[in-house]
């Protein structure tokens, strides 16, 4: 019996809540496990010992994090959590870096109405650990590739530069707009602090309550389910 457990960091944002719960539930669909449940590292219950305790003792369990990046909670929670398993609870990788999330990122971009000769910023979360940070600035190279125009990644937290000295950095005299791409996955208190940022133009998360789950999201996480489950196998 195989089962699925997708996590998400958790918010108390209603919108995030539904945001990340369609998107739990899309890739619940896509894959091919037995079994499906959800849990949160933070905020939300239930938390992830509680959830891999109530799963089938028989179950190999493929823990799938809805989280853009590495970092504190993909480096010691998650494994910390599954210690007690063993070896039947396999902790797959972060969504990101991956450059369907930067095609994702590009479309909302062109959605909030950038132009090609605004200059962009990509607002990461941020994190004290310096894998998730490499991530970041990974993907800063992917939605370059993606847009082909220079993009400065700016942090909310723990890293810098921070969010407003890259916009800052962006600002020029020649009338160009600054438009800032949220690397963010869903409504929430991050999400809120870069809206309230001095860009002229903010693009939605990853994830809206206006559409379903984008398709590429939807295959990133399919993704990390089947490569953890195919290299458990060997």
């Amino acid at each position: 019996m195989i089962a699925i457990l997708t996590v998400s960091h958790g918010t108390s944002d209603p919108l995030g809540q539904q945001a990340i719960g369609a998107y739990a539930e899309a890739t619940h669909a896509a894959v091919d496990a037995d079994v499906a449940a959800h849990a949160f590292v933070d905020v939300q219950q239930p938390d992830v010992p509680t959830a891999l305790a109530a799963l089938p003792a028989d179950a190999t369990i493929v823990v799938v994090p809805l989280l853009l990046s590495r970092g504190y909670h993909l480096g010691h929670d998650l494994p910390l959590a599954a210690a007690p398993f063993g070896e039947r609870v396999i902790v797959a990788d972060a969504l990101g870096p991956d450059h369907r999330i930067a095609q994702v990122l590009r479309r909302r971009l062109r959605e909030a109405g950038a132009e090609p000769e605004d200059r962009l910023v990509l607002a990461a979360a941020g994190s004290s650990d310096r894998a998730g940070v490499e991530d970041a600035l990974r993907t800063g190279l992917l939605l370059e590739a993606a847009t082909q125009h220079p993009v400065t990644v700016g942090f909310l937290s723990a890293a810098a530069p921070r969010l407003d000295d890259a916009i800052v950095r962006n600002l020029a005299n020649d009338g160009s707009r600054v438009a800032v791409a949220s690397y963010l996955l869903a409504p929430g208190y991050f999400h809120d602090r870069t809206r309230a940022c001095a860009a002229d133009i903010v693009t939605a998360p990853l994830l809206t309550t206006d559409t379903p789950p984008a398709p590429e999201l939807i295959a990133v996480a399919r993704d990390r389910y089947s490569t953890a489950l195919s290299a458990f196998a060997r």
